[in-house]
């Protein structure tokens, strides 16, 4: 447990035997588990505030991907690809048998949502996608390139806060300097000299970088997919990743879409903001109960 949610740490070992970590947060069983899935660099904790939300109401699942947070790293950096990450997933959900879900995908975790239903691995009950779809814009996918894996520590909390307000304020010009502190303690770890770091394998980074690394595959047969079932298309009105084109054609595609975009912000939206939280609530809101 942590930060005073009801969660519980668990662990699952994949099939190339790297310990995979989640948090498995109590929910009503008349109702699908979210399952989150955070973004390239993420972790769980980017997550914590919706869990907090979301207690009493749903079952909330959170994964750390391989090589960031609590799980394990790979000895084959090339295993950091959406459909090893599919493929982790599913042994978690082996693991969780949660019934039917919702994933509340941020950027590469809605990739692999995307992939996900197109394998089949779990019943979904509905979708979030949060700032990504099946194309990406160019100028998003070069920023994250140039930035993704290149290390670098930080001697306190204030300096690594600031260093990351540097890199990051066109996404969010609101911040204040306490939330770029809180935004540092999401995405980064007190490591044992003292000074703080990335919390992710910075091998994540290799195949990524190669051509069509992002995801692999082509996914829009994947979003076709989704088209039974109700789908939040959520986009930051300043972001460089999912472009306003992408999002209409995503809504236009699938029959029970509804397309948000989150004001003032880039990508990706925290899932805090007062829209992003409307949102949510009104989609989870038409979401039935679990069939008996």
């Amino acid at each position: 447990m942590g930060d005073g949610l009801d969660w519980h740490d668990g662990y699952v070992w994949s099939a190339d035997g790297v310990r995979l970590h989640h948090r498995d947060q109590p929910g009503p069983k008349d109702r699908p588990a979210l399952l989150c899935i955070p973004g390239l660099t993420r972790n769980v904790r980017d997550f914590a505030s919706l869990a907090a939300r979301m207690k009493g109401r749903h079952r909330v699942i959170s994964v750390d991907l391989r090589g960031r947070g609590e799980s394990g790293y790979a000895r084959d950096p090339l295993s950091y690809t959406p459909l090893t990450y599919v493929s982790d997933l599913a042994r978690v959900l082996a693991e969780l048998r949660p019934g039917s879900v919702v994933p509340v995908g941020t950027s590469l975790g809605g990739l692999v949502t995307m992939l996900m239903a197109g394998a089949g691995v779990v019943e979904m009950a509905g979708a979030i996608l949060n700032d990504v779809g099946p194309e990406l814009d160019p100028t998003g996918l070069e920023r994250i390139r140039g930035y993704v894996g290149r290390g670098g520590s930080y001697p306190t909390w204030l300096h690594a806060a600031r260093a990351l307000a540097d890199n990051q304020r066109e996404v969010h010009p609101t911040f204040a300097l306490g939330d770029w502190i809180d935004a540092a303690k999401r995405v980064m770890r007190l490591e044992p000299s003292g000074r703080v770091a990335f919390d992710y394998d910075m091998r994540i980074a290799e195949p990524f970088r190669l051509p069509g690394g992002e995801a692999g595959v082509d996914l829009w047969p994947a979003l076709d997919r989704l088209a039974p079932i109700p789908v939040l298309i959520l986009r930051g009105e300043r972001s460089d990743l999912l472009s306003a084109e992408v999002q209409a054609r995503m809504a236009a595609r699938l029959p029970y879409a509804t397309a948000v975009t989150v004001p003032g912000v880039g990508h990706a939206p925290t899932l805090d903001e007062p829209v992003a939280v409307a949102a949510i609530d009104r989609f989870l809101d038409q979401i039935g109960p679990e069939p008996r």
